[in-house]
């Protein structure tokens, strides 16, 4: 494979340590540090699409990544199957899991409101996507060891360098919309302040230790982008890990927040029947009765569970090993996971209905507004007189920085991590105007 298990394996801080009768392999070990991690505790505090508190029952960033582990363990064990030949390049399933179960652990409070909030906040010094903080939280960030984050394998960092270019190579300054002045700072209009798919610049280091064992040329040909007028630029390519987590992501938020949305009556029979009245046959291409799943997932929450699980076992029985146009020598970086055509335009089909009917409506839109405001005045506040509102620990993370860019990246870092209800409360105890205490806990 032009990569010897050592280092694939390997670690960024060098540490081959092994307690004593861990029988665990290194990938064991990722999974584990990772399901440990304060990072992915928050998630289960994080919003997916709809707001928490509106029901026990509806996702969270927690339940949707170990959705994707699931579905993405399920892709391994069925392209194991089905392509023995190509077995030797596949993850295995404690990896592509503890890959899964990363893959979301960079997003900040209130969604994709919080993302553009942050994006916005970090124009002048960086930027902030979402994808990105997950890498840092993973090499740099994380509690398990100082300087080096989670201190992962090289192979899971690469599985979650979901865009694999920085943030100042695909950005498009001219997207972004500029200010008006007449408004408060954090009125804008949201999808002119969009970050590009990157990662962060200041992580280069990150970037240096994964793609190490590769040639220049593969580095080169891997890290090829598309150039998009009047957009920011877009990576051509992910690896293999990557490819099969990104196809599991896509899955689970297509399917599960369906389920999700016909629970709540945000999608109804008429719905669905209008938005499929044209392509009814996108359904029966695959081998589904459109008939019967349309009475499944409009039946009584039995049925509607099963439909949801058939079509998931759908798209994960029709996952295929393919080149994916790289040009790369290395196996890892040369082939890719992906739907077969009929199926994968079935699911852009559902996913679809889905984005105009939840994402898209003005209830969720509103919540993630209200973040983006919260997000933008606390990042304000912070940033203006931070040796008065930080917290000592972040202050000293501050003060150890000298370029004016990375402490604003240091209070960037300090808001992304925090849960919906924790932002909140911080920016109720720092602008609401009631009477408060010095014992005031966060």
């Amino acid at each position: 494979m032009g990569w010897s298990d050592k280092e694939l394996r390997a670690r960024r801080s060098g540490d081959t340590k092994k307690r004593s009768q861990d029988v665990r392999s290194e990938y064991d070990r990722d999974e584990a540090r990772l399901i440990h991690s304060a990072a992915f505790r928050r998630l289960q505090s994080k919003t997916q699409v709809l707001g928490l508190g509106e029901s026990d029952f509806y996702r969270t960033r927690l339940t949707h990544s170990m959705e994707v582990a699931q579905i993405g363990r399920g892709i391994v064990l069925n392209l194991s199957k089905t392509n023995p030949k190509q077995k030797k390049y596949l993850p295995d399933t404690s990896l592509i899991s503890a890959i899964c179960l990363a893959h979301d652990i960079g997003h900040p409070p209130f969604g994709h409101g919080g993302e553009v909030a942050l994006n916005y906040c970090m124009r002048e010094h960086g930027g902030f996507e979402g994808n990105g903080q997950t890498l840092r939280i993973l090499g740099k960030l994380d509690k398990y060891k100082r300087g080096y984050g989670m201190d992962p394998t090289r192979r899971m960092l690469l599985g979650v360098l979901k865009y694999p270019n920085k943030y100042s190579s695909v950005v498009n300054n001219s997207f972004y919309q500029d200010k008006d002045f007449r408004l408060p700072n954090w009125l804008f209009k949201s999808k002119y302040q969009k970050p590009p798919k990157c990662y962060h610049d200041c992580d280069q280091d990150i970037i240096d230790f994964i793609f190490k064992p590769f040639s220049s040329e593969d580095i080169k040909k891997f890290t090829e982008k598309d150039d998009i007028e009047d957009k920011h630029s877009d990576s051509r390519y992910k690896s293999l890990d990557a490819s099969i987590m990104n196809l599991a992501d896509n899955i689970s938020y297509s399917l599960h927040d369906l389920e999700d949305a016909l629970s709540l009556k945000m999608i109804t029979k008429n719905d669905w029947k209008h938005h499929f009245r044209h392509n009814k046959d996108s359904f029966e291409k695959v081998g589904i009765s459109y008939k019967e799943i349309t009475e499944d997932l409009f039946s009584d929450s039995y049925r509607r569970k099963n439909a949801i699980g058939s079509l998931v076992n759908l798209m994960i029985s029709n996952s295929k090993i393919k080149y994916n146009g790289s040009g790369c020598s290395h196996p890892i970086l040369r082939y890719g996971v992906f739907l077969d055509k009929k199926t994968e335009s079935l699911r852009e089909e559902i996913f679809s209905l889905v984005n105009k009917k939840v994402i898209k409506h003005e209830n969720v839109q509103q919540l993630e507004f209200k973040g983006q405001k919260l997000v933008v005045e606390l990042f304000e506040v912070l940033s203006s007189d931070p040796e008065r509102f930080l917290p000592k620990v972040t202050l000293e993370k501050l003060e150890e920085n000298e370029n004016r860019h990375m402490k604003e990246r240091v209070i960037c870092d300090f808001i992304s991590g925090m849960t919906d209800d924790y932002a909140t409360r911080f920016y109720e105890k720092i602008f609401t105007p009631q009477k408060g205490s010095i014992f005031d806990r966060l």
